[in-house]
C-alpha cells in the first residue's frame, strides 16, 4: 500500500513537471499518450491496485481516481488551448458570393393551400380522408350500389382483399370523405376533403392515373341550391380573378341531385371558342349539386329535415386552367423548367 502511494505522488510531481514545457498540440498529444492511454502510467497504476488488500483498496483507489480525474482536467483545458482553429481568410473581397438556389413548395400543393384557405376564411373546416377505401365507403353509401350505371364511369384499382368481408381499392375521388364526417357527428356539416384520388385511366394530355381533388360538403337546415351557386361562383373569383365569368350548367352524379357542372370562361379564346375548350367558350371545373336523400339515409340523417349541396374539383385540370398549362403531364416531369415559374 505504502509502495503504490508513493507512487502517486511522485507522478503527480511528475505531471507538474510535464505540463510545464507542454506549447503545442503534438507535445499535449504526447501527454496524454504518456499518462492517459489505455496502456498509460495511471492505468498501469490501477492494473497494481487490483493486487491489494480489500482493506486498503478504498484508501488508495481514492487517492488514484483523484488523480485522474485532475489529470484529464488539465488536459481538457490544454486540449481547448492548442486545438488547430482553422481561421477564415478572404482573399477577395471583391468576388461575388455564392449563390443559394431556394426550395419552393409545388404548384399542386400551393393550390391546395390556396383553394383550402379560401373555404376555411368562409366557415368550411378540413377533413383528411384514407386513400384506401372500402366499397362501401367508395360506392354504395353514395348511392352507387354495385351494377349502377354510374360505376361505369370510374376505371377503379382494386386491391387484393380474398377472403375479406370488404373489398378494398384506391379511391376514385375524395367524396368517401363526406361520408366518413356525416357518419362522425352531427348535422351542422361544413367541411373540405383535400387528397389524392387514383384511377384506371388512359394517360393523355387531359388525363392522369393519379390526380388531387378538394370535395366540399354542406349539411344544415335549409340549405339551398342558391347557397350552393353563390359559394362556388365566390370560389371562382377568388381563385381565377373577380372578372372571371361562371355558369352552372345541369349534369348527373349518383350522390347528387339534381346535379351541376361548374364552367368558367376559357382562358385561350376569350369565350370565343377554341380546341381547348371544344368550341364552346367554356371549361369545366367542378362537378356539384345537392345531396341525394339516399345518401342522408346511409348516414342517419332525416332528409325530411336536413339538406345539403356537395361539389368536388381536379386540382390538376383547375390549374391548367389558371397558370394556362397545356398539358396535366407538365406536373408531374420534374422539369425545373417549367416548376421554377411558379
Amino acid at each position: 500500500m505504502k509502495d503504490l502511494l508513493k507512487k502517486v505522488e511522485e507522478l503527480k510531481s511528475e505531471i507538474e513537471s510535464d505540463i510545464n514545457v507542454i506549447n503545442n498540440a503534438d507535445n499535449l498529444e504526447q501527454f496524454r499518450i504518456k499518462y492517459l492511454s489505455r496502456k498509460g502510467i495511471i492505468n498501469s497504476l490501477f492494473e497494481e491496485l487490483k493486487t491489494l488488500d480489500a482493506s486498503v483498496k478504498a484508501q488508495v483507489g481514492k487517492e488514484l481516481n483523484l488523480l485522474k480525474r485532475d489529470t484529464e482536467t488539465i488536459y481538457q483545458s490544454l486540449l481547448e488551448k492548442y486545438s488547430e482553429k482553422t481561421e477564415f481568410k478572404i482573399e477577395d473581397a471583391t468576388l461575388p458570393g455564392r449563390i443559394y438556389n431556394i426550395g419552393t413548395k409545388h404548384l399542386i400543393t400551393q393550390a391546395l393551400e390556396d383553394i383550402i384557405k379560401i373555404f376555411v376564411k368562409i366557415g368550411f373546416k378540413v377533413y383528411d380522408g384514407f386513400e384506401i377505401e372500402d366499397e362501401y365507403h367508395n360506392f354504395d353509401a353514395l348511392n352507387t350500389p354495385e351494377h349502377h350505371p354510374a360505376r361505369d364511369m370510374q376505371d377503379t384499382f382494386y386491391l387484393n382483399s380474398e377472403g375479406k368481408d370488404k373489398r378494398y381499392l384506391l379511391r376514385t375521388h375524395t367524396s368517401p370523405g363526406q361520408i366518413r364526417v356525416m357518419e362522425s357527428q352531427s348535422p351542422p356539416v361544413r367541411v373540405i376533403v383535400p387528397g389524392k384520388c387514383y384511377r384506371n385511366e388512359a394517360i393523355s394530355s387531359r388525363s392522369l392515373a393519379m390526380f388531387h381533388q378538394v370535395e366540399g360538403l354542406y349539411v344544415d337546415k335549409g340549405v339551398t341550391f342558391r347557397e350552393l351557386k353563390g359559394t362556388l361562383d365566390y370560389f371562382a373569383k377568388e381563385f381565377f380573378g373577380k372578372n372571371i365569368k361562371t355558369r352552372l350548367r345541369p349534369s348527373f352524379f349518383s350522390f347528387t341531385e339534381p346535379s351541376g357542372e361548374l364552367d368558367v370562361e376559357c382562358y385561350l379564346c376569350n369565350s370565343k371558342g377554341c380546341r381547348v375548350c371544344k368550341y364552346t367558350g367554356w371549361l369545366e371545373i367542378l362537378g356539384c349539386g345537392m345531396v341525394d336523400p339516399n345518401v342522408f339515409e346511409y348516414v342517419g340523417y332525416d332528409p325530411e329535415i336536413y339538406t345539403g349541396y356537395a361539389f368536388g374539383m381536379g386540382i390538376e385540370r383547375t390549374l391548367m386552367i389558371r397558370h394556362q398549362v397545356p398539358d396535366i403531364r407538365m406536373f408531374y416531369e420534374n422539369d425545373i423548367r417549367f416548376l421554377k415559374q411558379f
